[in-house]
């Protein structure tokens, strides 16, 4: 019995009320991962490499944004965030320690091409090389993205300007033929919603704009063209078998009740919402529905984009924390979106609204709307306040979090969906974007004074997890 014997007989299309097959059942009961499942952890490169200036690295747009006075909480910057540039010997023992397979980490470009194109830095080169031998040295397969984020200032116009998709496809392709002997797996870009709304719609990272809705729009097709001519140039010039996709941010609605009717709508609002993004790279074409509300406002679309955009993957990874719920609706639209409360539980950062049932819903969208082959979980985890007590951080808060997010994983899985890997978000205390460093999601706690990492309870429950491939 499989997947399409099951889950398309009802299971998977909403039928709430319908009998769990046994193997489903017994496979939740179990609460045992496939023997082949990868277990790791990620990072962004400008989250925790520091050393903003050495090496020949050429400054960034959150260089730019974070010395900009008011745009980060307590002037944070990350000129030195957890100093990995220089001990990232330390970092790669913290994921063997752990016994983790596999690491999620990012390159940032401005250490490849100071300008963001022209002449490579060898130097920023040299140093990933070093990264990724210490990592198989100790048995932990590299996933790399290639843009988290840290945009090249050098860029003449950012992502408002077309080029800017350009450059990224030439450093992709460079990238893919300097690391693909020893990478197997590249990711293009992370969070698309992220770098071009939270940035040039709604002001709060960077750039810090806040544009037209037709200036946004353009910025956000230029964001899934970058993904796709990537996608075109790591196949180019990477070697044979490697493996491309995306790690994205799609909102994940959920339906209030599991029944067919919210199942359906919650499905529905999945794709249109996420219109502009994954469903524009899993379908090739932007939807009727998100045309239909830009409007006039909508992007400039060149001959040959869709194409690009809708470049064929090896695999879609997922970053998901909280959930949107949805119910059905006699609108027009099918599906109502009901709102969080204020008695809606959170993690220490506002947005993180925990809702487990995000975990399942997300991979269950994906898998039901596009089928791909291989999904992986590319980043899910929690912020919290972890104050440190006689050297020891007991986070149980977020081991909670955890624990309750992959069993919801593990539901997709033993219904057959085919979730291959987990990196917990995040490996260590970080630069938190706008947050500074006053959100930690890491499970080591890092002195930013002293860039000493100290494990936290959330270390010692992941390790135990990974030794079991299982639950506890």
């Amino acid at each position: 019995m499989n997947r399409r014997d099951v889950i398309r007989g009802g299971l998977a299309l909403g039928a709430g009320a319908a009998v769990t097959p046994r193997v489903a059942v017994a496979a939740a009961e179990d609460r045992t991962f496939p023997n082949d499942f990868r277990w790791g952890c990620a990072t962004a490169s400008y989250q925790i490499e520091g050393a903003a200036s050495e090496d020949g690295r050429g400054r960034t747009n959150w260089d730019v944004f974070s010395h900009t006075p008011g745009k980060v909480a307590n002037g944070d910057t990350g000129d030195v965030a957890c100093d990995s540039y220089h001990r990232h010997a330390e970092d790669t023992a913290l994921l063997k320690g752990l016994g983790a397979n596999s690491y999620r980490f990012s390159v940032a470009w401005s250490r490849i091409f100071p300008e963001g194109r022209g002449r490579p830095n060898q130097k920023g080169v040299d140093h990933y090389n070093r990264v990724i031998d210490e990592l198989l040295a100790a048995g932990v397969e590299p996933y790399v993205t290639l843009f988290h984020w840290d945009l090249p200032a050098a860029l003449p116009g950012g992502w408002q300007n077309r080029d800017t998709a350009l450059a990224f496809a030439d450093y992709a392709g460079f990238m893919a033929g300097k690391l693909s002997d020893r990478v197997r797996s590249f990711m293009t870009v992370n969070e698309l919603r992220c770098f071009t709304d939270l940035g040039h719609l709604q002001g709060i990272h960077a750039p810090g704009l806040k544009l037209a809705p037709a200036q946004a729009n353009q910025v956000r097709h230029h964001g899934v063209l970058a993904h796709g001519l990537g996608v075109q140039a790591i196949r180019a010039g990477g070697r044979a078998g490697t493996q491309v996709g995306l790690a994205d941010n799609p909102t994940v609605f959920a339906p209030v009740i599991e029944t067919p009717e919210h199942v359906s709508a919650a499905r529905k609002a999945f794709r249109d919402r996420n219109g502009m993004f994954l469903t524009a790279v899993m379908e090739g074409r932007y939807i009727d529905s998100y045309l239909a509300e830009a409007g006039a406002d909508a992007p400039t679309v060149k001959f040959g984009d869709m194409a690009a955009i809708g470049s064929p993957l090896d695999f879609v990874a997922l970053n998901i924390y909280a959930p949107e719920w949805v119910r059905a609706d006699a609108g027009p639209s099918g599906y109502a979106v009901v709102p969080h409360i204020g008695s809606s539980p959170r993690m220490a950062s506002p947005w993180l609204v925990v809702g487990p049932e995000a975990a399942y819903w997300g991979v269950r969208h994906v898998g039901d709307l596009w089928q791909p082959g291989t999904l992986y979980i590319s980043e899910n985890g929690a912020s919290a306040d972890d104050p440190m007590t006689d050297g020891r951080v007991d986070d149980a808060d977020r081991v909670m979090y955890l624990r309750n997010y992959l069993g919801q994983f593990h539901r997709a899985i033993a219904e057959g969906y085919p979730l291959h890997g987990y990196f917990l978000w995040s490996l260590l205390d970080n630069f938190e974007w706008a947050d500074g460093y006053g959100k930690r999601f890491g499970i080591h706690h890092v002195d930013f004074a002293t860039q000493k990492r100290t494990p936290k309870l959330s270390a010692a429950w992941y390790r135990e997890v990974i030794r079991q491939n299982r639950l506890v």
